[in-house]
């Protein structure tokens, strides 16, 4: 049984850990898929990219109101394709190739398979080509495994070809028409990718709202526009699935009674969830909540000392820029055990690359009221700015909550034109303490440019 100082299990933000200081460290790097983890191949940046690509590909659809009149004349799929994996797939090659052969990992062990624990501190590695297994155990353990789609309990839906975040992006060819099940983040960016390439979507979504997590305005107006872009069915149980000659179709049952809407190609996006339980972790004492994540403490440190967990495998939040945070937390705390620090997630922002763009950071309305906070709130339709004036914005908004006594920032929630650029300066404001009336009236804001959307909705708060 070989035994290190210490082995991380996954190759996303865990793979940043090790560096120049770690070099006379014994280490392994235990890898079930492919280099990089999620965010590079699956997640964040592929689907950026396409995302990208589709908002070029919307543009003609509403050129006009400009008095542009503009034309797509087509989408060429495996371009857009091949151009995404053509920029990715050789930079997670080259990340395994650097972490096997560079003399920079010479003490750097790579197990190119499927880790789970045995013990205490002992984890099993299974490889897929065949070879025996090999037990490995080390002082410390980072685990960084990730996590991968939620699959529901659907009668019929292991009988039928279906595809999630995962695979539905290596497509050979664009369907005509495909049904989206689910409601969330996933959902609405995928809605509004294979829309701008001409594909009719089919969105499906349990609840009574898109977006159903965000700030309920934002939902609200959110599920608003994506019905009249989509064919959103809102409040409808997934009763079965089922092939068809051409595709699939799903059973649903809703206010109206039984239903059924039909596609070329079903996509899941219901949720990832953490694979704690491939690990096994319990086998190590590890705990986890209900939810699967792992359960850690301010230092990222798990119920057993020396073990380690960070990125969706540990955190509700499931976003890389949270894990990069956790990584450099653990990083520092593996390298100074008695100098260690804590993470920081007091203002996490996020953001939903769809149609429009949706960013958020700190408490929405419904959750402040209850907790009892209170707060003051005021709103800012891009239409009220300039530039707002200039893209024809109608529909997008910015919406601030504070602290009526300190003018403290509580929370931040925009939809609209480049949202997740535009959010930045609050979320810098609240995790430096800088209250509304010094952000709003401290600094020049450029005219007419769109951070005056932030300008005019500071201003407006209702603030003694």
């Amino acid at each position: 049984m070989p035994h290190y100082d210490l082995v991380i299990v996954g190759t996303g933000s865990g793979n940043s850990i090790l560096g120049p200081d770690f070099a006379g460290k014994k280490t392994a790097i235990v890898e079930k898929g492919t280099f990089g983890g999620t965010c590079l191949n699956v997640g964040c940046i592929p689907t950026k990219m396409f995302v990208y690509a589709a908002d070029v590909a919307y543009t003609p659809s509403h050129s006009s109101k400009y008095g542009v009149d503009e034309e797509l004349k087509g989408v060429r799929w495996r371009d857009i394709r091949d151009r995404i994996f053509g920029r990715i797939d050789p930079i997670a090659a080259g990340g395994a190739e650097y972490r096997r052969s560079h003399e920079d990992n010479a003490n750097v062990d790579v197990y190119e398979g499927t880790g789970r624990f045995t013990g205490h501190k002992e984890l099993r590695v299974s490889f897929a080509d065949g070879r025996p297994d090999e037990v490995l155990s080390a002082d410390r353990f980072v685990l960084a495994a990730g996590g991968r789609p939620v699959i529901p309990e659907i009668p019929g839906l292991d009988a039928v070809d279906y595809h999630t975040s995962d695979t539905v992006m290596r497509l050979d060819e664009l369907p005509e028409r495909i049904v989206i099940l689910g409601g969330g983040y996933i959902a609405a960016e995928f809605a509004h990718v294979f829309a701008s390439f001409g594909v009719h979507v089919t969105l499906v979504n349990r609840s009574g709202r898109l977006l159903r997590s965000e700030d309920d305005d934002v939902s609200e107006r959110f599920t608003e526009l994506a019905s009249e872009r989509f064919d959103v069915r809102l409040d409808r149980k997934t009763v079965r699935a089922r092939k068809t000659d051409s595709g699939v179709a799903l059973d649903l049952e809703g206010p109206q009674g039984a239903e059924t809407v039909e596609g070329d190609l079903l996509l899941i996006a219901t949720g990832r969830k953490p694979n704690s339980d491939l690990l096994d972790v319990a086998a190590t004492g590890v705990t986890t909540l209900d939810s699967g994540h792992v359960v850690v403490d301010d230092y990222q440190e798990t119920a057993v000392e020396g073990i380690y967990a960070l990125g969706d495998l540990s955190s509700p939040h499931e976003l890389k820029h949270v894990a990069n945070h956790e990584a450099r937390v653990v990083q520092h705390n593996l390298l100074h055990p008695g100098e260690r620090i804590t993470a920081d997630h007091r203002f996490v922002p996020h953001a939903v690359f769809t149609h429009p763009q949706v960013a958020s950071v700190g408490l929405t309305e419904r959750k402040a009221r209850a907790l009892g906070v209170s707060y003051v709130v005021s709103k800012q339709d891009y239409a009220g700015i300039a530039y707002g004036w200039a893209m024809e914005d109608t529909t997008g908004f910015a919406k601030l909550l504070a602290d009526p006594a300190t003018g403290q920032l509580l929370g931040a929630h925009i939809i609209g034109p480049q949202a997740s650029s535009v959010i930045q300066p609050l979320i810098q404001a609240m995790s430096f303490g800088l209250d509304a009336r010094s952000m709003a009236r401290g600094q020049y804001w450029i005219h007419p440019a769109m951070p005056e959307l932030i300008e005019n909705a500071l201003l407006n708060l209702p603030l003694d």
